[in-house]
């Protein structure tokens, strides 16, 4: 047994139900954190079905997590956090891409939310705590600051440590993460054993906005047609405003009597023109980036191998080797042994090392 709290961040799905429940049984003193970021300022229509972080159906979360902490018998409280989520995640994602980036507003809220604001505004209320726990598929292990403090889960089809990717040691230090060393199958079963088949059996939610369609954060100012050009400048046809596009795509561009399909290659948004090209054009064998997180100490001899490195949510991953690191400066460059396709800047540069993260940025080029 131990006397230790901690505050799990339920969200009414089965991961963070379920980490309640492993740390309550191992002797914990568990209570359970919601966080409310939907104030309606945002008019974003209910469509039946869909589930996402940020949208109406907050409130139904909400009930499903207080139904959580029920069953658990522990306390639960609801976290304002609506103020702090609007500059910092979604004013932020408008920036982004206003200004021709592709952010990752997950990655965003893990950053600045999750495991920032919604634990000094719990602690402001009153709340304390020793420990803060969530369901998110990740192992931490701090043993030397030459190798990385935070790895991926065991279940690799479920790892979310390109989530967390941007997460200082001194953010993590007091974190448990109750599913790393579990199969997804083993959360579900367990899940049914206990008597908690509505959880089990629930449709997860796998988006950022809960109407599935981001242009409900923008306004009419941001509808500036501007012009399709190619890669030598010639003017292809119009576009319905640079918000609506990201580095990499091809559907939706509506240019058509092309040798070969075209792509978004890059966005301008000084002269607001979007940039097409072939698919050769977004090959890549060099990126770099800002605002680096260093998750291993700058003399680690892990910086001077090969690494794995993600340049997207859901990139498979791909040798590179850092040709320039500088800590001060907040930046590094990676080489890749292969050319990679469609590196967009606003988008993280994850860098894994034996299974554990090494550093992360925000790809500039």
């Amino acid at each position: 047994m131990t006397n230790k709290r901690v505050a799990v961040g339920l969200s009414g799905g089965v991961d963070s139900a379920l980490s309640a429940y492993l740390l309550k049984k191992k002797g914990y003193d568990v209570i359970g954190m919601t966080m409310a970021t939907w104030d309606g300022s945002v008019n974003m229509p209910a469509v039946e079905g869909r589930e996402g972080c940020y949208g109406p159906s907050e409130d139904k979360n909400i009930e499903e997590a207080k139904q959580v902490a029920e069953r658990l018998g522990i306390p639960h409280y609801v976290v304002p956090v609506a103020e702090e989520y609007k500059h910092r995640v979604l004013d932020y994602f408008r920036a982004e891409y206003r200004a021709g980036r592709t952010p990752n507003p997950c990655v965003r809220c893990n950053q600045s939310i999750k495991f920032g604001a919604l634990q000094h505004a719990a602690r402001k209320m009153g709340i304390e705590f020793d420990y803060f726990a969530t369901g998110h598929y990740a192992r931490l292990d701090f043993i030397n600051p030459d190798v990385p403090f935070l790895y991926e889960a065991l279940d690799a089809h479920k790892d979310q440590t390109y989530f967390l990717s941007r997460l200082t040691a001194e953010q993590l230090s007091t974190v448990i993460f109750p599913l790393g060393e579990m199969q997804k199958a083993d959360v579900k079963a367990l899940a049914k054993e206990i008597g908690w088949d509505d959880f089990a059996n629930k449709r997860e939610s796998q988006d950022f906005i809960e109407c599935g369609d981001y242009s409900v954060l923008f306004d009419e100012s941001d509808n500036v047609p501007g012009d399709f050009v190619d890669v030598n400048g010639k003017v292809l046809g119009q576009h319905k405003g640079i918000v609506h596009y990201t580095i990499g795509q091809r559907k939706g561009l509506n240019i058509g009597g092309q040798a070969e399909p075209l792509y978004v290659v890059a966005i301008d948004a000084h002269h607001n023109q979007v940039i097409l090209g072939p698919r050769s054009a977004l090959s890549c064998t060099e990126v770099s980036a800002v605002d680096l997180n260093l998750m291993v100490s700058e003399t680690s001899p892990l910086l001077h191998e090969p690494l794995t490195a993600h340049i997207r949510l859901g990139h498979k991953g791909a040798t590179a080797r850092i040709t320039e690191l500088d800590g001060g400066a907040g930046k590094i460059c990676v080489r890749f042994d292969e050319p990679q396709f469609a590196s967009a800047p606003g988008q993280v540069l994850v860098l894994y090392a034996n299974q554990g993260v090494v550093a992360s940025g925000i790809i500039d080029k």
